[in-house]
């Protein structure tokens, strides 16, 4: 690299100037530098070099420039200026500000350039320490080692040297003449090795000695060259090092041991989450893994047994946990006897349809909701309290007994305490109330047999006590268990009857809660209404429901806004036992879930999360099977005639029963395709889904939006209303019929033997017959038969009798026929005429 500089060398320096003028020299210096690359390129470089230089006024008010080592002179001589008054005088306010200022630097840097040299001070005095034991310990080690070697023996005594002859010594003292001078290339070997030794301690540098500078080592910088680097102090950090490895290196190494951690591990968890709650690196855990034959990135997923090999490998202990964990504690535990209290039973009335269960119920509450439901029969579950004479208080559950509402009359055994058998006594025991009594016996609850309609003709309760028998319920008549009570509810016969014996079977189960402890339950029916939202029916079981409850409800859950009973009035409080209508889930649930009462919504997001993980992963899982086994289906049976429906339903129970009954109703030739069953009206997302899929809208006691009504309009969509159940479900019968492929049925009509073959031109081979049996007919479908074989079955094109076409020829009449398409006739051949009729076929 070159240089070249455009200024002088001189000193650039701020001065007074003899006129008493300041003047500011030229402080940058400007030059260009050559910086060479490789293959021969060069560039010339404008480099400025800046100096920095501090000034100081004098004791005379002067500026001088302050060098390097005279920085405490020059704070001498600003102290002594700052005490001449005189100086003080003469100078303005803002000199005065600027002279405190540079003052005040010029002592900061004074104080910072001591505490560095006081730290090197304490560093050299460290080492001169270090130093000092050192040689002690050498000197120490050298007396133990000249203790332990023999003592060296004494030296001999020098010989006295022998007496020189003076007439030898004059000899050897006269000159060697030149002939017998010995020859210098003949000069033994150990002078040429001294000679040599010579030549190499000459030609190695000679040592540095301490007054001389030490050589410059790494790159010359511009500021090193031009003499502006400042010398490197040794910094407090340093020091601090060098005398914590000093006070290590006497303590010795240090024994560390390993920290046994407790690892908990899920079902499934990621290599870099394993590391960590081992505290380990990642890259020896990928080290394990493929020691143990699995090859695994940073982000994989392992499960819980790898997991667990890698952790004892690294000597930690394990601890298993699972998704479903985050349930635990959530039913509580069990109550002490001696905080339970007596709570109203449960009942469920169940029976057959149309036994009158819920005019009994009506005939016990004095109200009409029989005449209320759609068709005369219930479709959705009930709960209700009623008050009785006596200050008691009974729960009744009533239950659809149509046989689409299986599921639902299965929920209602299973949360009861006691079920009331409905029995109409002149119907007696039909499907329905075998089912019910076949569901009660599941549940492990006792049956109460309420024989209804004593008053129509014809009732007769010993015969239905006779059918029950068949079906393992023996009444106390018969020497059974089973409580029997006759009733009427249109006349309102024997109900008193029927409320003592529900209240003595509930003291036989002596049934107890403890009503201070956070609310427990279980869902009876949901639905979605209009203004409110999520409703849903809930039977509090355990502790008291408040308004303000955290509630998780299968994997739905909210805050409990509005609580109303059976008569629609609000309650701020449920007890156990008692039925309510909960406003303010986000979600609907599904029928049959537990309810229960947390203390934060944590705790309920994370429950509810959980929940439809597992609901979508169910779900997931049986899409994925059921279409597998629809392609192999397919493939072996070709394909099946499908129709896809949408269900739109008020409340759960119908949409459950409604699925039900259309699996009920598919079989290997057409089926129901449910491709999307919710709660709520209908709306435009479930036209665009029916018009995407050609599938048909069924809507249950729900009616569509304005919106979706136009949309469905204009696609074409059809969308069908119902309000009672097996009407849809007739419907959805007729629709699969249609789509079954009709019966082919046929019909024989006569026989005719080919008497003789005739070729007619434009026309072919036409037979001369006589019909034997029956008739033939024009039109209908022949099979030839020759030797009582068929080799061939086709249609009948044409049939002539004499000259003249005829639309048919009896038994014993000659006719002319000739077949369609087809020649290969002969006398003696036996035409057998049969009709084909396509009869339509039903589920």
């Amino acid at each position: 690299m070159t240089e070249t500089n455009e200024t002088d060398d001189g000193e650039n320096k701020l001065e007074i100037a003899r006129p008493k003028k300041l003047e500011l020299k030229k402080t940058v210096e400007t030059g260009q530098i050559r910086q060479n690359f490789s293959h021969g390129r060069s560039k010339m470089v404008q480099v400025e070099v800046k100096k920095k230089r501090t000034f100081a006024r004098g004791a005379a008010g002067g500026m001088s420039e302050v060098k390097a080592g005279s920085m405490g002179e020059a704070i001498a001589n600003l102290e002594a200026a700052e005490l001449d008054d005189a100086t003080l005088s003469r100078l303005t306010p803002s000199e005065r500000e600027k002279r405190m200022a540079v003052l005040e630097e010029a002592k900061r840097t004074a104080e910072q350039r001591a505490i560095e040299e006081a730290a090197a001070a304490e560093a050299a005095e460290a080492d001169r320490i270090e130093a000092e034991a050192q040689a002690e310990r050498d000197a120490i080690k050298a007396a133990e080692e000249a203790a332990a070697a023999p003592e060296p023996e004494p030296e001999p005594e020098p010989e006295p040297e022998p007496e020189v002859d003076p007439a030898q010594a004059a000899a050897e003292a006269m000159p060697i003449p030149p002939s017998e001078k010995p020859n210098i290339k003949s000069a033994p070997d150990e002078d040429r090795a001294k000679k040599a030794a010579r030549e190499e301690a000459a030609k190695k540098p000679a040592a540095r000695k301490d007054s001389e500078p030490r050589r410059r080592s790494g790159k010359l910088t511009i500021a090193e060259a031009l003499g502006d680097g400042e010398e490197r102090v040794r910094s407090l950090a340093s020091v601090r090092r060098a005398r914590e490895r000093q006070k290590a290196a006497r303590q010795g190494p240090i024994e560390t041991t390993k920290i046994v951690r407790e690892v908990v591990v899920p079902e499934t968890i990621t290599v870099q989450e394993l590391a960590n709650r081992m505290a380990e690196r990642a890259p020896a855990v990928i080290k394990t893994l493929m020691g143990m034959d699995v090859m695994a990135t940073i982000n994989q997923n392992i499960d819980a047994d790898t997991a667990e090999l890698v952790i004892a490998e690294f000597g930690h202990t394990v601890k298993r946990v699972s998704e479903s964990d985050v349930e635990d504690g959530l039913r509580g535990e069990d109550d002490a006897p001696d905080s339970r209290l007596p709570r109203p039973p449960v009942v469920t009335v169940m029976g057959h349809v149309d036994h009158g269960k819920t005019s009994l119920l009506d005939a016990m509450r004095s109200t009409d909701v029989a005449d209320h439901e759609a068709g005369g029969i219930t479709q959705h579950i009930g709960a209700y309290q009623v008050n009785m004479a006596g200050g008691q208080k009974i729960t009744f559950i009533d239950t659809p007994g149509h046989a689409a509402f299986t599921e639902m009359r299965s929920r209602g055994a299973q949360v009861t305490d006691i079920v009331v058998l409905c029995v109409a006594a002149d119907d007696g025991v039909m499907p329905q109330t075998i089912e019910a009594i076949r569901h009660a016996q599941a549940a492990e609850v006792p049956i109460i047999v309420a024989i209804n309609k004593m008053d129509v003709a014809g009732a007769d309760a010993n015969r239905v006590k006779q059918e029950l028998l068949q079906h393992e319920v023996v009444v106390e008549d018969m020497g059974g268990e089973t409580l029997t009570v006759e009733v009427s509810a249109k006349e309102r016969t024997n109900l008193d009857k029927l409320e003592e014996t529900i209240l003595l079977q509930a003291e036989l189960l002596d049934l107890t809660a403890n009503p201070d402890r956070a609310a427990e339950g279980v869902v009876v029916e949901s639905r979605m209404e209009q203004g409110r939202g999520a409703v849903a029916t809930v039977l509090v079981q355990r502790g008291t429901l408040n308004i303000g409850d955290l509630l998780v409800a299968g994997g739905e859950w909210g805050r409990v806004k509005a609580m109303t009973d059976e008569r629609n009035s609000k309650i701020d409080s449920a007890g156990p036992g008692v039925p309510v209508e909960v406003l303010g889930l986000n979600g609907v649930p599904l029928a049959g879930d537990e309810v229960s009462a947390v203390e934060s919504e944590s705790r309920a997001r994370e429950i509810t999360e959980y929940r439809q993980r597992r609901i979508k992963d169910t779900q997931a899982a049986k899409i994925a099977r059921g279409t597998l086994e629809q392609m192999f289906e397919k493939i072996k049976e070709g394909d099946k005639e499908t129709l896809s429906v949408v269900i739109k339903a008020d409340v759960h129970g119908s949409v459950e029963a409604l699925i039900g009954s259309i699996e009920q109703m598919n079989n290997d030739e057409v089926s129901i395709n449910v491709l999307h069953s919710a709660i709520g009206g209908i709306n435009e997302s479930d036209i665009t889904l029916a018009n995407a899929s050609d599938a048909l809208i069924i809507g249950f006691n729900v009616r569509a939006n304005p919106q979706a009504r136009e949309h469905a309009r204009r696609d074409g969509v059809e969308i069908r209303y119902y309000s009672i159940i097996y009407n849809a479900i007739d419907d959805l019968k007729q629709a699969l019929s249609g789509m079954l492929s009709p019966e082919i049925r046929e019909t024989f009509i006569g026989y005719a033997e080919i008497k003789e073959v005739f070729s007619v031109s434009k026309v072919g081979k036409v037979a001369g017959c006589m019909v034997t049996e029956g008739l033939v007919k024009r039109g209908a479908k022949v099979r030839l038969l020759r030797d009582d074989v068929v080799i061939h079955e086709g249609d009948l094109s044409q049939l002539k009798r004499f000259k003249d076409d005829a639309k048919e020829v009896r038994e014993g009449t000659e006719c002319g026929m000739a077949f369609a398409n087809y020649d290969d006739l002969k006398a003696g051949d036996i035409i057998e005429c049969f009709e084909v009729e396509e009869i339509a076929r039903e589920l």
